[in-house]
């Protein structure tokens, strides 16, 4: 009964923050630089390479959210393989290609100084590195490693909703300052998120392993 009940809440808050990404996503379409975050933006918004890593990011993004949880959808994985095999290729692309190097720009110039962007520049690289682990090791037909990765891949995917959701528990339970508030979710919206997966990866493979159980 409790894990059932865990398993709803959870996927509530994912859907619900997804919905809400969608919406911020939705103010800049058509492209305007007056809405939402942007607003506090007005000096970057003017720097061309600024302007073009934000909306790619925001562009892209989006889908990885939206389609990223069905990777691990059994009935997907195990039995419609090519839409699997398609979806993955789409996530691995925009990740390497497009929403991690422009989060990449970004994390030069995001709010809270040089902690807030130390932790963007980390979790960039390492969004781009598990992704692309996960990438190579499903080339080399290890299924193993490639779902490790693709987990962590996807954690950090999720700190877009995680982050939100430390900033509003944060803001409701200690009302700190707007820049203390950002400098400490910067590190916990992936953080939190990375030691979770890891604790899903040992529950997962290393415990299966010790007990003789394969893992496809």
């Amino acid at each position: 009964m409790r894990t059932s009940f865990f398993k709803y809440a959870i996927l509530f808050i994912y859907f619900y923050f997804t919905y809400l990404l969608l919406l911020i996503t939705i103010q800049y379409i058509p492209m305007r630089f007056d809405v939402a975050f942007l607003r506090i933006k007005y000096e970057e918004i003017l720097l061309l390479h600024y302007k073009i890593a934000f909306f790619v990011h925001v562009y892209t993004s989006i889908f990885l959210v939206l389609l990223g949880w069905t990777q691990f959808l059994e009935n997907i994985r195990r039995k419609q393989k090519d839409i699997h095999q398609l979806i993955g290729k789409i996530y691995i692309f925009l990740i390497v290609f497009l929403s991690g190097p422009s989060g990449l720009v970004m994390s030069y110039y995001a709010n809270g100084g040089v902690i807030a962007q130390t932790s963007f520049v980390i979790l960039s690289v390492l969004w781009m590195y598990f992704t692309y682990r996960s990438y190579a090791f499903i080339r080399k037909g290890d299924f193993i490693n490639h779902q490790k990765f693709a987990i962590r891949s996807f954690a950090l995917t999720l700190s877009a909703i995680s982050l939100r959701l430390f900033k509003y528990i944060i803001v409701f339970l200690f009302h700190p300052p707007p820049m203390d508030v950002y400098r400490i979710v910067s590190w916990l919206g992936w953080g939190v998120n990375l030691i979770i997966a890891e604790i899903i990866i040992f529950k997962l493979f290393i415990k299966s392993t010790k007990n003789g159980i394969k893992t496809k």
